[in-house]
């Protein structure tokens, strides 16, 4: 058996960090299914393929590091530490002989070698940038990991009751969202990662001015 690794919420300034891992016998079940890289699909299709495959493929799971988790593994690692951290335990529930990783190194050779050290594996480990889009079972990972975390992310919505966008940094409404909650409360809101340079500026502002200076 072997086994694809990717992420959701890397980047993002809202919302957690999810890794997904799909293992399977081989590619024939993933293209029956037809996945593509998640980004690739609009969220109906994530949805139905996520059912298909959670239903169908030997094994899956998910790794998910709250915005807290990050803020306080930060102190001591790197982003690249954490994810790989969350890779080795998506990727070790089931026994698989290779693992293919979408790189989230700028170095994939670098990457590879520690990926494979942390696992202590003599299989095969493969890290490639844009994995998600050449690799099926890559692709389902992203699936798995992508419809998790949109699934938490409404989660998030419905507990503060408005729309908190994606929880993306490029995303006016969850950049507004966070800087209007920040106003009015002197905090950044829950499931915000304060050590995100955006967070950082906003609460640095809020706590040497007036919110009537804003």
């Amino acid at each position: 058996m072997y086994c694809g690794v990717d992420e959701a919420g890397r980047g993002s300034v809202m919302g957690p960090l999810v890794v997904g891992a799909v293992f399977v016998e081989s590619d024939d079940i993933l293209l029956d299914i037809g996945v593509k890289d998640s980004k690739k699909l609009t969220p109906k299709k994530r949805e139905s393929m996520y059912e298909q495959l959670t239903s169908s493929v030997p094994g899956w799971s998910v790794s998910i590091a709250s915005a807290a988790d990050i803020d306080r593994l930060r102190k001591s690692m790197s982003l690249n530490e954490i994810e790989m951290d969350m890779f080795c335990e998506a990727v070790t529930r089931y026994p698989a002989s290779e693992v293919i990783a979408d790189c989230p190194d700028v170095n994939e050779t670098g990457f590879t070698t520690r990926f494979k050290a942390a696992l202590k594996t003599d299989g095969t480990v493969i890290a490639k940038h844009k994995a998600d889009d050449t690799y099926p079972v890559v692709s389902a990972a992203s699936i798995i990991a992508k419809v998790t975390r949109d699934r938490m992310m409404e989660e998030i919505r419905q507990r503060f009751g408005t729309d908190v966008g994606s929880g993306y940094p490029s995303d006016r409404h969850t950049m507004e969202f966070i800087e209007n909650w920040i106003k009015e409360n002197g905090k950044a809101p829950e499931d915000v990662r304060c050590s995100w340079e955006p967070v950082r500026v906003m609460l640095s502002r809020r706590s040497n001015t007036k919110i009537s200076d804003w």
